[in-house]
This record gives C-alpha cells, structure tokens and sequence, in this order.
C-alpha cells in the first residue's frame, strides 16, 4: 500500500533531507523508524530534497508499506519513535502511482529575517538575523524581475549540475511584518541553494549593494559568481508543496 505523509521539522541539527551514512537526516530518521515498525526495508520517497539546517512546515513524503496498521495508527507509531524536532502530521492512503517529487506541481518557501533592536531568542533557530532593515521596495522591484521562466543557473549553488536549470518562479512577495521581514517565494521547482541565493541576492539589493536593475544581467551571465551571498540556512522553511 502507498501512503502520503505530511511532516513537520526543525532542521537545526539535520545534515538535510536526504540520507546520508553516518549522518542524521530526516529521511534517514523517517526510514529507520519504519523499518522497525514493518521489519523490512522501507524507502521514504521526499517532495525535495531541503538542505542541511533547512525546516519544513509541510514537507510531503510517499512510502509503500506492508502493514497491518491504520493510517492514524501508522502516525501515531512514527510520532511515538520519531525525535521531538520531527513530527508527522498526517498519514493517508495514495493511489498506487502517487509520487511525492515527480507528481509535485509547485512549492512555497517563506525565508524569514529579523531586523529588530531585541534579540529573538525563543525563535532564532528560525530567523536570520540582519544589521539594518533593509529597503523593501528596492528589494521588491528586483524580485519583479526574477518572476517568470528563466534559466537560473547563477542562481544555482551545485556548479556540476547537468539537467536544465530552467525553471519557473511564478511569485516573490516580500512583506514586512513588525520587525520581520519574510520573502515568501513560490514556483514548480527550485535547484540546490536556489532560494537562498535569491534571497541573498535580494538583501544585497535592499541594503545598495546591488541595482534592481542588475538582475536581468545576472540571469543572461548564468554564472553562479554574479549572483548574491547564499543567505543562512536557518532563516528559510519548505511551507507547501502543490499538487
């Protein structure tokens, strides 16, 4: 049987999404807890792959199991034996051919910094933490420029990479909230570091480091070294994924 799994995380002490040997990743952690429920080996098949340090929110997960137990009885099993900065939300049953990653249309991720004078200090696993605020509008008519199909390649942080770095970023929104300030940016696909880099890019701009207007030139470069800093991994968290 196939089941859908919705999960929660604090990425903090995670080498990412993704197993790795001799390394805790929640993969790893979802795959070793199942394993153990249905004594054989389970693979656990993610929507993305989010990097070392990275949350989710709502990351979505596919597993065939052979088991006896209920869905809700699946979960509660997983949240039992899981660590306390992984939670899974919900366990359903899917169609035979549901896959999380090739049947996933789009994801939101929200990036969220902190500009204000007092330390945040229950939440600054979550944040990244900025000097100065930085100047929204600047910030907002550059992300205007990065919405569309492009190809991202300066954008992206695996200078190997292969496969087409075309993708499509259907929305930025940059939003100020008290002294917060949150990009939450949507679209069908994002490469390794792509948000981040994006949101570094971004803050250059905010703080005069960069033109808005630079950012058609940085895409046509297709050059990793054009673009901006790769923000913290902290401050960013997988918030949806579409289907």
């Amino acid at each position: 049987m196939n089941y859908k799994l919705t999960i929660r995380y604090d990425g903090s002490r995670y080498f990412g999404w993704e197993r790795q040997p001799g390394r805790d990743t929640i993969q790893g952690k979802l795959e070793a807890v199942l394993t153990e429920m249905t004594g054989e080996a389970t693979e656990v098949i993610g929507a993305g792959r989010t990097d070392a340090g990275v949350h989710a929110r709502a990351m979505t997960a596919n597993t065939h199991l052979k088991t006896q137990l209920t869905p809700d009885e699946i979960r509660r099993y997983l949240n039992r034996y899981l660590p306390d900065d992984i939670c899974v939300d919900e366990v359903k049953t899917a169609a035979d051919g549901f896959h999380a990653r090739y049947k996933a249309s789009g994801k939101l991720y929200t990036y969220t910094c902190w500009c204000g004078e007092l330390k945040p200090i229950f939440e600054r696993k979550f944040l990244t933490i900025l000097d100065k605020a930085p100047d929204i509008e600047r910030m907002r008519s550059a992300a205007a420029l990065l919405v569309g199909e492009h190809d991202f390649k300066s954008f992206c942080g695996n200078p190997q990479m292969k496969k087409s770095t075309v993708r499509t970023v259907d929305q930025i929104e940059i939003l100020q909230k008290k002294d917060r300030i949150l990009f939450r940016i949507h679209g069908n696909g994002f490469l390794q570091n792509m948000v981040r880099i994006i949101v570094g890019t971004l803050l250059e701009v905010g703080f005069g480091k960069r033109e808005p207007e630079d950012i058609p030139a940085i895409l046509e470069a297709r050059d990793r070294k054009k673009a901006g800093y790769t923000a913290p991994a902290q401050g960013l968290c997988l918030t949806r994924v579409d289907y």
